[in-house]
């Protein structure tokens, strides 16, 4: 379980992040960004630097969360930001600036609805996902044998 206002930290950081990769095209930057995304999908969004981040100098000064959230969710957006980062890189390398500006305006956009909205999109996905692989697994019928 995770203080789900850590995330929604490091989705305004990541908004920020991302805003000035789509006005500078900086590579480089946004290389960081996806090996930001890639530790939070692989350790959990509290070991990512943002994560790190928001543990040791904000959440001390905030209030126990009135509901903790599982960790899987995050980690799964996390997952999507860092495939949407790869798309982005991909396309800045090969000189594919349109597929590097939907990418990236892509993540931008997930970021920011989390940011500002509290509207985490990946985790959306990934619940109705887990909806939809629940609802299959109850209907499927038994094999007599």
């Amino acid at each position: 379980m995770i203080d789900p206002r850590g995330p929604r930290f490091a989705a305004g950081v990541t908004t920020v992040v991302l805003a000035v990769v789509l006005i500078t095209g900086s590579t480089w930057l946004l290389g960081v960004q996806a090996v930001i995304f890639a530790l939070g999908a692989s350790l959990g969004p509290g070991a990512s630097p943002y994560g790190l981040v928001f543990a040791r100098f904000i959440r001390p000064r905030l209030r126990t969360p009135k509901e903790p959230e599982e960790s899987a969710p995050p980690r799964f957006a996390q997952a999507v930001g860092l495939v949407f980062s790869l798309a982005g890189l991909a396309g800045y390398v090969t000189g594919v600036t349109v597929l590097a500006y939907v990418a990236v305006g892509a993540a931008l956009a997930a970021a920011f609805l989390n940011a500002a909205f509290g509207f985490c999109l990946g985790c959306e996905i990934y619940l109705a996902y887990r909806r939809i692989v629940s609802v299959r697994i109850n209907k499927t019928p038994e094999v007599n044998s």
